[in-house]
């Protein structure tokens, strides 16, 4: 059974000297590996403390460099452990609001547009009425 290693623990190793990585499950300890990395210490390092599976895939990497993880790979990650993160959808993915949702909004906001300042004039009216009606009992 391979050595379980919680996300929590994986988070905390994330400087140039001490860094792992979790990619698609399992733990990678590159701080040896850092320096000789054809992408640079930065793209390393910006993927620690996260699930960097999306941004690996994303590269493209070749058969040789995923040999040469396998002699990083220092266990498996304990799922349970791992955030739950939402599916990040782009916004021209997202549920579109129909015609009828987006007039039904559009005519509220406009209703609000002319009752309010309706509503102050109405208050004005009422308090210069009541304020003239005092001055003339007096």
């Amino acid at each position: 059974m391979a050595n379980l290693i919680s996300f929590h623990d994986v988070a905390k190793h994330k400087c140039k000297n001490d860094c792992w990585i979790l990619i698609h499950g399992k733990v990678y300890d590159v701080s040896t590996f850092i320096e000789d990395h054809p992408g640079g210490v930065e793209v390393l390092l910006a993927v620690t403390g996260k699930d960097a599976s999306i941004d690996y895939d994303d590269v493209g990497h070749s058969e040789g460099a995923k040999e040469t993880m396998k002699k990083y790979c220092i266990g498996d990650v304990d799922m349970s452990t791992v955030p739950v993160t939402e599916k990040y959808i782009p916004p021209w993915e997202k549920k579109e609001t129909t015609a009828v949702e987006t007039t039904k909004e559009n005519s509220g906001n406009k209703i609000l547009v002319y009752l309010i300042p309706l509503l102050i004039l109405g208050v004005a009216f009422v308090l210069r009425f009541y304020n003239k009606n005092i001055k003339q009992t007096n």
